[in-house]
C-alpha cells in the first residue's frame, strides 16, 4: 500500500510539474511573439505603424487564447438541438405581411458585404467581387444595383459598406469611382492584417511590415469574425449609429441570394424594445452538398454556431449527417449595431478560434488563426435562427456555380437573380465540372454559349470537353473525355439522360 501511495504521489507531482512546465513554455512563446511583433513594428512608421499596432493588439489576444486552448472546443455530450422557438420558419415571418411604413425601417439599415477574398480559386487575379457573373455584371455591380433599386423604390437611404482586406482594398477603391452617380452611399473599411505563424517555432514568418516579394506571403486577413473589431476601430460603426442606423445585414459578396429581405427586417423592427433580437442567422435545410456547413446548436443555454473544425474526430460523421443536424448557416446575418458597440466596449465578444494550416510556396508549414462572424451569436441577446428558402443561398465558389447563375435557370432583375418560372422543380441542378474548367477564362473558352439547363438535374463533365452554341441539357448528363481524347458537343445538340465518353471531334473543313 505504501509503495502504491508513493507511486500515486509521484504521479501527482509529475502532473503538477508538467502543468507548470507547459505554463512556462506558453509564457515563453507569448514573450517571444511579443518581441518579434515589436521588431516588425519598428520597420514602419506614421499612420501605418498606428494601424498595425491596433491590428497586433487583436492578434496578441487571439494568440494568447490559441496557446490556452487544447483539443476540440466543445464537449459533445453537452450539445443539444436548439429549442423549437429559437429557429423560426421563414413562412411564419413572411405571413405577417409588411406595414406601409417599411421605408422608415429601411432607413435604419446598412448593408455590409464581406469583400476580403481574392478570385484565385477561380484562376482570377484581384478581388473576387470584380469577376463578371452575368451579362458583364460583376458581384459588386449586382450588389450596387440591388441596393440602388431599394433606395429608389422606397425613397430610402440604405448605404453599402464593404469590408475589404489588404488584398482587395486598392483594386476595389479604384472601381468604386464608377458608382459615384448611383443612388447608393458606399463606405469601405479594412479588416485586420495578421502575421502567419511558423508551425514549428510559433513565431511570425514576416521579416518586416512590407507586402512585397516573399514577405507578401507572410500576412493574412483573419477571417470574417474580425468584422466586429475592425468595424469599431474604423470609426464607421459610430458614424452609422449617429446617422440613425440600427441594424446591419451582413453577407458574403459571392452569395447572389443574399438580398435585403423586407420581411426579416420588419420582424426585427417590430419587436418590443426590451425583447429586441440582436442577432439573426439565416439558416437553410442541408442537402448532401452542404454536409460541411456550420450548424446551430443549443449549448450552455445559448444558441451557438458549431463548425466542422470544432467537432471531435470521433463525431465528424455524426456532424455531417442530415438527420441529426438538419440545417446550416448561410452566413446571411442581421446584427444590431448598438449591441456590437456594447459588446466591443465590454470586450465580451468571444468567438472560437479556427486554426487554418497552410503551406507557403517554398514548402514552409504555417498556421493562421481565424474567427467566423457567426460564432459570436452566443454573445448577443435574444438571438434567433430563421430557416429561409434555399434561394437565399446562391454562392459562387467555383465555375460549376458560375455555370448555373449564367444559365437560363435564373432571370436577372434589378441586380437580383430569381429562379426561372419555367423550371418545374425549384431545386438547383447538381453540376460538377472537371479540372479543365477550373479557371474562369478556360471555362468561358469551352462554352460557345451557355447551354439551356431548364430541365437539367445533374451534369458531370470531365476532361477536354467543349460545347457548341445552343446546346440543351436535360435530366442526367455525364460527359467524360479520357486522357488524350477530346469531346466537342455539336451546336444545337440536345442531350437528355445521356452518357458521352470516348472521342468526338468536330472539325471545320
Amino acid at each position: 500500500l505504501l509503495i502504491k501511495m508513493k507511486h500515486l504521489l509521484n504521479r501527482g507531482g509529475l502532473n503538477a510539474g508538467m502543468t507548470e512546465f507547459q505554463e512556462k513554455l506558453r509564457q515563453q512563446h507569448e514573450n517571444s511573439m511579443h518581441q518579434e511583433l515589436e521588431k516588425l513594428l519598428s520597420t514602419t512608421k506614421g499612420v501605418e505603424a498606428e494601424n498595425s499596432r491596433k491590428d497586433f493588439e487583436g492578434f496578441k489576444h487571439l494568440f494568447h487564447r490559441f496557446l490556452q486552448v487544447k483539443g476540440p472546443s466543445v464537449d459533445w455530450a453537452k450539445i443539444n438541438r436548439p429549442p423549437e422557438d429559437s429557429i423560426q420558419p421563414y413562412e411564419r415571418i413572411h405571413a405577417k405581411g409588411l406595414p406601409e411604413a417599411i421605408a422608415a425601417s429601411l432607413n435604419k439599415l446598412a448593408v455590409v458585404k464581406l469583400n476580403g477574398g481574392l478570385g484565385t480559386s477561380m484562376g482570377c487575379k484581384g478581388p473576387k467581387s470584380l469577376i463578371s457573373v452575368r451579362n458583364e455584371n460583376t458581384f459588386l455591380d449586382l450588389t450596387v444595383q440591388q441596393i440602388e433599386h431599394l433606395n429608389k423604390t422606397y425613397s430610402a437611404d440604405v448605404p453599402l459598406v464593404l469590408m475589404n482586406s489588404f488584398n482587395t482594398d486598392e483594386d476595389t477603391k479604384k472601381i468604386l469611382q464608377k458608382y459615384t452617380h448611383h443612388r447608393v452611399k458606399i463606405h469601405t473599411f479594412n479588416q485586420s492584417r495578421y502575421p502567419r505563424i511558423n508551425k514549428e517555432s510559433l513565431l511570425p514568418v514576416a521579416t518586416n511590415m512590407g507586402l512585397i516579394g516573399e514577405n507578401g506571403e507572410a500576412w493574412y486577413p483573419p477571417g470574417h469574425g474580425d468584422i466586429y473589431t475592425s468595424f469599431c476601430n474604423s470609426g464607421l460603426l459610430d458614424k452609422l449609429l449617429s446617422e440613425g442606423k440600427e441594424y446591419i445585414f451582413v453577407s458574403n459578396i459571392d452569395n447572389l441570394g443574399a438580398t435585403v429581405d423586407l420581411h426579416i427586417l420588419n420582424h426585427l423592427m417590430s419587436q418590443p424594445a426590451d425583447k429586441r433580437c440582436e442577432f439573426v442567422m439565416e439558416v437553410t435545410d442541408k442537402t448532401r452538398a452542404d454536409v460541411k456547413g456550420g450548424t446551430l446548436i443549443q449549448y450552455d443555454n445559448k444558441l451557438r454556431l458549431l463548425e466542422i473544425a470544432q467537432v471531435p474526430k470521433a463525431h465528424v460523421d455524426e456532424f455531417k449527417s442530415v438527420t441529426k443536424f438538419k440545417i446550416f448557416n448561410t452566413n446571411n446575418l442581421w446584427i444590431s449595431l448598438p449591441a456590437i458597440k456594447r459588446l466591443h466596449e465590454q470586450n465580451t465578444l468571444d468567438m472560437e478560434i479556427i486554426v487554418n494550416p497552410k503551406t507557403l510556396d517554398g514548402g514552409l508549414n504555417v498556421i493562421q488563426l481565424e474567427t467566423a462572424v457567426g460564432a459570436a451569436i452566443k454573445c448577443f441577446d435574444n438571438a434567433l435562427g430563421i430557416n429561409v428558402p434555399r434561394s437565399r443561398f446562391l454562392p459562387v465558389k467555383t465555375t460549376s456555380d458560375l455555370l448555373l447563375v449564367m444559365s437560363n435557370l435564373y432571370s436577372l432583375e434589378a441586380g437580383s437573380l430569381t429562379m426561372s418560372e419555367k423550371r418545374e422543380f425549384p431545386t438547383t441542378p447538381h453540376v460538377k465540372l472537371g479540372s479543365s474548367f477550373t479557371k474562369v477564362q478556360d471555362f468561358l473558352r469551352r462554352f460557345e454559349s451557355i447551354p439551356d439547363m431548364l430541365e437539367l438535374d445533374h451534369l458531370t463533365v470531365s476532361g477536354d470537353v467543349t460545347f457548341g452554341k445552343q446546346v440543351a441539357l436535360k435530366g442526367t448528363v455525364i460527359i467524360i473525355a479520357n486522357h488524350g481524347d477530346r469531346i466537342d458537343i455539336p451546336a444545337g445538340a440536345m442531350l437528355e439522360n445521356k452518357i458521352v465518353s470516348g472521342n468526338l471531334r468536330i472539325l471545320d473543313h
